[in-house]
């Protein structure tokens, strides 16, 4: 979905800094244990944090983000409309 067709109703309308360094950390948990990179890079990043840094840059990820309110309410914002 593109950003301008989706209406983000639940927080701020970008990415925050919670966010990102919870989507950062356990992407470089992934790649750390093998998984593979969403991005093409040179073989000069052993770094899994740099790694991981990299493709959330590149919104390479195909994630969602759920945010919720406190009465159970919560929305899936995919990481492209929040980019």
């Amino acid at each position: 979905m593109a950003k301008q067709n989706f209406k983000v109703e639940i927080g701020p309308a970008h990415l925050t800094r919670f966010e990102r360094a919870k989507i950062i950390g356990s992407r470089a948990l992934q790649l750390s244990l093998g998984a593979p990179a969403f991005v093409k890079v040179s073989k000069s990043i052993h770094d899994p944090i740099l790694l991981a840094t990299y493709e959330l840059d590149k919104t390479s990820m195909p994630l969602t983000i759920r945010r919720m309110y406190p009465d159970g309410t919560s929305q899936n914002i995919p990481l492209s409309a929040l980019m």
